[in-house]
């Protein structure tokens, strides 16, 4: 091996990489990107020449590994929640005064760029980037560390030297992957001379480019990285508050906003809002507000959080940008309870960074009430810049031409009559084959039966192609068969092509089908989209009867004699369980093998006390033999209220591996602590069994 190519090889790789944290990080490129280029292909001829030398960190492996046969799931050290919004400045000031009430009047604030991205969690160990993956329901999300690997802007080792903040021995940075506008329009310019489809905003480009599952694609399509927040951090230098977070993460190679700024006052904070709005058109990526938090992390833990969010933290959104352009025609869609939606179809329009051709017209009573009529101009925006909805007409404009929207009478999918309740039309046959379409996407979400792997497209095709005609049918996927199925993918040219689902995963759907199978009575009820039955309304049955069985013959007197059910859901719930196609759903998902028997009656009959009845219940930490979906549910049917945060009304803190400022907390305030083992013991005197 020559000395010479050993040292000009770790030259080289150091130069990119000081030139990838430069231009993402630092703002001050060190080079053109064609000397970039060239002194990459030069670095890639010398690894070629001397294999002994690789490195997987090497800037020439930024290019994409081998394709991958599918995504893996994985639990967040810490949940990544969702941010409350506030729409007008009362409404920041209103949140900064519920801070205070807690906090007093004096302490920092930050308020950063809010980029319009798809969130992701990059976790480093000893420096070295061992995982990434995106948000997914906030406790669990996807693997995509290979695709993340292909970011120029993400370092896959931080820096350190002279001057630079210890490197944590773990360090969890939460951040947007995005695509910057550039490379939005350019790969649209690329594909519209290809004459494909153009891609209909840089948001869902970015999600779809990360789910490819060929590496070099996420190469090509030039995504970018900036960070947020923070997950877990242990060791290392630990700043005290978000600002100079964000200062250590710049330091050690991690692209930051950086427009972030530390406000002394909510009036300051108001101020950079309020100025950062005339800006945000001018910059090189999309933006969906600004968010301001309380700048210590002291502070953000003495606020704790909801369930659903931190309450240290807001996120403002601008006002909706709102274009005109013409309503051509109207269709009624089918929803999974047989709700028909009036769906706009007008002339192209760009909406908040977006061509828009489709939108929501809510329902017929929202038609004439806002007297919206086909051949109209109207006005159209993005509901939390989200949603395109026809906001008006521009009646001044009208020429008598336009033509009044008639709702229809018959189901557009199975032509049954339509019925009528309120301001809702609706297809009360439940054969309807569109209802159905839309039913099992829903009855295989991660919030219902929770079967990984199957969206929404990939259930479109089994439909289209009669793998699947019923709920039972998840059950029945025959791994080998679905290995072979194809579906369209994008090569590394760009193209559309025809791709095999794969061995591996196919064998991961099949085997999260069977783990699905014994989730129990008051999940199966919740995913099987019946009208007015929710997730309470499914336990409230599965406490009442032991099994499916007992359920179909309960009579509506019986059901509207249960907590919570009213005369109306109990003859609804009546009317469903007598039906043919229910009791025929029923019967082939038992002869699948699915469990329908209820958990929760078990609990309910039981004659040891629960320990659990009335008391607020705080998870925290990695439970290394439970999952924590299930746990939570077993807790709920145990009469426990599970939360998200400790405070003075939580009765009793469940902590597992690595447990943290939660556990801290339930100290402090002197609350009843269980470790995992306690808390096996607890369920096993109940008869309850977890794995």
């Amino acid at each position: 091996m020559a000395t010479g190519a050993t040292e000009e090889i770790a030259r080289l790789r150091d130069l990119l990489n000081r030139a990838n944290a430069a231009y993402y990080t630092d703002a001050v490129p060190l080079m053109a990107d064609s000397e970039y280029d060239r002194l990459l292909a030069e670095l890639a001829k010398l690894e070629a020449a001397h294999p002994e030398l690789h490195d997987p960190d090497s800037p020439t492996l930024r290019v994409g590994g081998e394709p991958i046969e599918g995504f893996e799931s994985v639990r967040h050290s810490r949940p990544m929640q969702s941010i409350d919004n506030t729409y007008d400045i009362e409404g920041l000031r209103a949140w900064h005064a519920r801070c205070c009430k807690t906090l007093g009047d004096s302490f920092a604030l930050a308020a950063d760029p809010k980029v319009d991205g798809v969130a992701a969690s990059l976790r480093y160990e000893s420096g070295r980037l061992v995982q990434a993956a995106t948000r997914g329901d906030g406790e669990v999300g996807d693997l995509v560390t290979a695709n993340v690997r292909a970011i120029r802007a993400v370092p896959l080792r931080l820096r350190t030297g002279k001057g630079i903040p210890a490197v944590p021995d773990v360090l969890e940075v939460r951040g947007e992957i995005y695509m910057p506008t550039a490379q939005f329009e350019r790969i649209n310019e690329e594909r519209e001379r290809r004459g494909e489809t153009l891609l209909a905003n840089a948001r869902n480009s970015t999600a779809g480019t990360l789910k490819s599952l060929d590496p070099k694609i996420v190469s090509q399509r030039g995504l970018a990285f900036m960070a947020h927040g923070r997950g877990e951090c242990a060791g290392g230098d630990q700043p005290t508050g978000h600002i100079e977070f964000l200062a250590h993460l710049k330091a050690w190679g991690i692209p930051v906003n950086p427009r972030a700024k530390r406000c002394n006052s909510i009036d300051e904070a108001i101020s950079v809002v309020e100025g950062f709005a005339a800006q945000r058109a001018e910059l090189a990526y999309g933006v969906d507000g600004m968010v301001v938090r309380v700048d210590a992390f002291a502070h953000q833990e003495t606020l704790g959080a909801t369930e659903k969010s931190p309450r240290w933290i807001v996120a403002f959104k601008y006002p909706a940008q709102r274009e005109r352009t013409r309503l051509l025609d109207v269709q009624w869609q089918v929803g999974k309870g047989g709700t028909m939606t009036p769906r706009a179809t007008m002339a192209p329009v760009v909406v908040a960074g977006s061509t828009v051709r489709h939108a929501t017209l809510h329902n017929i009573e929202e038609i004439l009430r806002k007297d919206i009529r086909i051949g109209d101009l109207v006005e159209v925006e993005k509901a939390g810049e989200v949603i395109p909805q026809v906001i008006a007409p521009v009646l001044e404009v009208r020429t008598g031409a336009e033509r009044a929207i008639d709702p229809p009478t018959r189901c557009p999918a199975c032509d049954s009559e339509l019925v009528q309740e309120g301001p809702k039309l609706f297809c009360a046959e439940p054969g309807c084959p569109a209802q159905m379409r839309e039913r099992l996407k829903w009855f295989v979400g991660r919030d219902q039966m929770a079967i990984e792997g199957l969206g929404e497209r990939l259930v479109d095709q089994f439909v289209d192609e009669g793998i699947v005609k019923g709920f039972a049918d998840f059950f029945k996927l025959d791994a080998v068969k679905l290995a072979d199925l194809k579906s369209e993918s994008v090569n590394r040219s760009g193209k559309v092509t025809m791709r095999r689902l794969g061995e591996k995963t196919a064998a991961s759907i099949v085997a999260s089908a069977n783990e699905a199978k014994a989730r129990g009575l008051a999940r199966v009820l919740a995913s099987l989209s019946l009208r007015h039955m929710g997730t309470a309304a499914a336990k409230t049955l599965a406490r009442a009867f032991p099994d499916a069985d007992a359920l179909l013959s309960a009579s509506a007197d019986r059901l509207e004699a249960l907590d919570d059910v009213g005369e109306i859901t109990a003859k609804s719930f009546a009317h469903d369980f007598a039906s043919a196609s229910f009791r025929t759903t029923i019967r082939e998902l038992a002869e699948a093998g699915v469990d329908l028997t209820s958990r929760e009656f078990a609990v309910a009959g039981a004659t040891v006390p629960s320990p659990f009845q009335g008391r607020t219940v705080v998870l925290t930490g990695t439970l290394a033999a439970i999952d924590r979906r299930a746990l939570t549910e077993r807790l709920e049917g145990l009469g426990a209220k599970v939360t998200g945060s400790v405070s003075a009304k939580t009765h009793l803190v469940i902590a597992g591996a690595e447990a943290g400022s939660k556990l801290e907390k339930a100290r402090k305030l002197g609350i009843e602590v269980w470790d995992e083992a306690h808390l096996l013991q607890e369920l096993a005197a109940l008869g309850i069994t977890l794995g």
